[in-house]
């Protein structure tokens, strides 16, 4: 481990898949088996009257050297191990696998507190309540084991079958 975050390699770039552009807020790439259960995920919330089309994929399959990019940028004015608490170093992010991404509610609503604001919304009550029926588990939830910051946006997909593969 370092700082609390375990190792993880690069997903090689021909076992992934583009996300349609319908369901994210940015281009995004995933494993296929994470895709079909996304699609299948954020359909259902779609079909929840409270959440209606207001989740989506942001953050997904990120390179070892995007990684490095996204824990040493400017402006993040704290030591490596206060860094680390919410973003993991290079070579220890669940996103270079495929198998994780963060998702968005959108609107944001430009919300000051995002994990506060994005647990008190229904897309994210829905989620908490049914994302695992569709393989996913949020990766780093209060009081985790890794000491790692609340992440309710940060959720990995582990297979909603003992015989899927998962993460």
């Amino acid at each position: 481990r370092v700082l609390g975050h375990l190792p993880y390699g690069d997903a090689p770039r021909d076992a992934l898949i583009a996300v349609p552009s319908e369901l994210t807020v940015s281009p995004c790439l995933l494993r296929p088996e994470v895709v079909a259960d996304l699609q299948r995920l954020l359909a259902a919330a779609s079909g929840d009257p409270a959440v209606a089309g207001q989740l989506r994929a942001l953050s997904c399959q990120r390179p070892l050297a995007y990684q490095q990019s996204v824990f040493c940028r400017p402006g993040l004015n704290l030591a490596v191990a206060g860094r680390a608490i919410s973003v993991a170093p290079s070579g220890h992010s669940e996103h270079a696998t495929g198998y994780a991404l963060d998702f968005a509610v959108r609107p944001a609503n430009g919300c000051p507190d995002a994990e506060a604001c994005m647990a008190a919304t229904p897309a994210f009550k829905w989620l908490a309540a049914n994302a695992p029926k569709y393989g996913f588990e949020m990766s780093f939830p209060a009081g985790n084991t890794q000491n790692v910051k609340w992440e309710p946006w940060h959720w990995r997909w582990v297979g909603a079958t003992a015989a899927a593969p998962g993460a």
